[in-house]
């Protein structure tokens, strides 16, 4: 224990994942540590229960934990606030810090003053956890203990003070909008799209978050831009620092990009094959060269790069094939949650069956009509059922389900032979399920189950 924050008193805000990592590091290194909790107690144990039936509801002993609502006196006598990534900026209670002069800031800022070796940060409105997890891969590769950490789910203040070499850090908007300290070697920004607008009130104020992971940055450090995202390339132009570029082509001068289905690199001596994923998709591809490009920047051999490449395995929800029944094709990317993301998820596809809708984030829908002309019928769920509906009134029939498995059942009898079902929601899944990976759970079990009575009459790909 260093005793980074010996002395303060920290007011963590939100009891969630990222809160109770922050509590921890904040007590490990010295800090009297409270908690400001909007759940009733009975809400908050029970939501601790159901994430890990071990865990003690009560919490840390060592922490004093205010639940049933966010108060004033909760700040009392603190000396710093840490913000959980689900509270808003203009949130009362984080108004009443600033207001009290007290520093707020979120769990990865924790990570980043912590931190003793060189990172990677990832941001974007798609691709963070796939192109993090490829990053991590990539220095695996070449040598050194690191891990991918931060908004993957692995908290980025806890693995800060672990014995890692090296650290690929995936950082959402919610994340960096609170960030104060965070100082990459690397920095990516994978792409740009309207997403989460309820939360940050406008694109720009969305937009300006994202940039936030190039603040601290200059001189030798870099960041990565994507050149073919043209918000994204705009964004990315304002860094302080040396830019590099990834896109789909790769004209030279040290940037990487794609050619075919295989990931290249613009060298100086020509261009370099680093190989191709397992799946490659667009998408897929277009990650791994940003991974590529920022594995290189941050010193990797190509080898090394390569390798990471190459060996790394596909992520749950994110377009994989997981079921076939008859001639249809059940496809899984229920991490697709916004237009841009859906778009992407389709590309390359032809006569579609699209399951879309959920909590639309106070995000515009109606983008995702550009998917038209490749779709056959669309079933809307959720709450953005009347909005997707609406998007495609007169272009494509659709229908409505009031289940995922109604929605599957639907789409499987509505299918033409030779097509696909594509769960590819454009929306965020919190007004059916837990989170992104129970939808795409029970749409892969009700795919499954209709495959076990429908054999396949295709060949396996």
């Amino acid at each position: 224990m260093s005793g980074a924050f010996r002395g303060e008193r920290a007011v963590v805000v939100g009891f969630g994942i990222s809160g109770r990592a922050a509590a921890h590091v904040l007590l490990e290194e010295g800090a009297d540590v409270w908690v400001s909790e909007a759940r009733t107690p009975a809400e908050l144990n029970e939501s601790l229960r159901s994430e890990d039936p071990s865990e003690d509801p009560v919490g840390l002993p060592e922490v004093r934990v205010f639940a049933g609502g966010h108060q004033q006196e909760h700040l009392d006598r603190a000396t710093m606030v840490v913000v959980s990534p689900g509270v808003r900026e203009g949130a009362p209670i984080v108004r009443w810090a600033r207001d009290r002069g007290l520093p707020v800031v979120g769990e990865m800022d924790l990570g980043a003053r912590l931190c003793t070796v060189p990172f990677v940060a990832v941001t974007g409105t798609n691709g963070k956890t796939t192109t993090t997890e490829m990053i991590a891969a990539m220095m695996r590769a070449s040598g050194l203990e690191a891990r991918a950490c931060g908004n993957v789910g692995y908290p980025f203040s806890v693995a800060a003070r672990e014995p890692h070499q090296a650290l690929a850090v995936e950082a959402s908007s919610f994340q960096l909008a609170f960030q104060e300290s965070l100082h990459p070697r690397v920095s990516v920004l994978l792409n740009i799209a309207p997403d989460h607008l309820d939360w940050h009130g406008s694109f720009a104020a969305y937009a300006d978050a994202k940039a936030r992971i190039f603040a601290l940055q200059s001189g030798d450090d870099v960041h990565v831009g994507n050149r073919d995202d043209a918000d994204g390339a705009r964004v990315s132009k304002r860094a302080p620092c040396t830019v590099r570029w990834f896109g789909g082509f790769a004209p030279g001068g040290g940037d990487v990009g794609v050619e075919g289905d295989r990931v290249v690199y613009a060298g100086g001596g020509g261009s370099i094959d680093l190989g191709a994923p397992r799946e490659t998709n667009r998408t897929t591809l277009s990650d791994a060269a940003a991974a590529a490009a920022a594995g290189l920047a941050f010193g990797l051999p190509e080898d090394a790069v390569r390798a990471g490449i190459g060996s790394f395995e596909p992520l749950p929800h994110r377009g994989s094939v997981v079921a076939k029944a008859r001639s249809i094709r059940f496809i899984d990317d229920s991490k697709a949650t916004n237009p841009h993301a859906a778009l992407a998820a389709l590309a390359g596809l032809e006569r579609v069956v699209l399951i879309a809708g959920g909590r639309a984030k106070g995000v515009d829908l109606s983008p995702l009509g550009a998917a038209a002309p490749r779709l056959v019928v669309v079933v809307a769920i959720g709450e953005a059922a009347p909005a997707i509906e609406e998007i495609f009134r007169g272009r494509v029939p659709t229908h409505r389900a009031a289940s995922i498995e109604e929605a599957v059942s639907r789409a499987f009898d509505e299918a033409p032979p030779g097509s696909a079902v594509v769960l590819a929601p454009a929306c965020a899944s919190q007004d059916m399920f837990r989170d992104y990976r129970e939808r795409g759970d029970r749409f892969t079990a009700a795919a499954r189950a209709l495959a076990a009575r429908f054999p396949a009459t295709i060949p396996s790909r």
